[in-house]
């Protein structure tokens, strides 16, 4: 029984000290901008906290557009979008070497065109 209990505690201090797999948060926009509002600025200080808090992860910021627009404007844009949140993920303390970006240009949306002027930070894999 001692010997039962014993492995039990030695995994589950195990999975304490296993990393973090990771977190995503989302920032939205409103239509043609790439400005940062205030709660866009709280996504991206919780997600630069999280990486921070977890240096080995990597930073993956994919960003993207709804569909009006031009399908190259909409590529801009979210590259554009992506631009601005890797650079105020390094001003909140980021190392930019752990940043990769991507911008997927249009995306179609379920409920509201909102759901699609966003970039999403992925900090490791959640």
């Amino acid at each position: 029984m001692r010997r039962v209990l014993a492995i039990a505690m030695l995994l589950s201090l195990g999975a304490c000290l296993m990393p973090a797999q990771g977190q995503r948060f989302v920032v939205f926009f409103t239509e043609f901008s790439a400005q940062l509002d205030e709660p866009a600025k709280g996504a991206i200080a919780g997600a630069a906290d999280w990486s921070k808090q977890h240096p080995t992860l990597e930073v993956h910021v994919v960003g993207f557009a709804d569909p009006a627009g031009s399908p190259q404007a909409n590529i801009d844009l979210s590259r554009l979008r992506a631009q601005v949140v890797s650079d105020a993920l390094v001003a909140g303390g980021v190392p930019a070497a752990s940043i990769k970006r991507e911008a997927r240009g249009a995306t179609s949306f379920t409920l509201n065109s909102q759901e699609s002027r966003r970039v999403e930070i992925t900090v490791g894999t959640p």
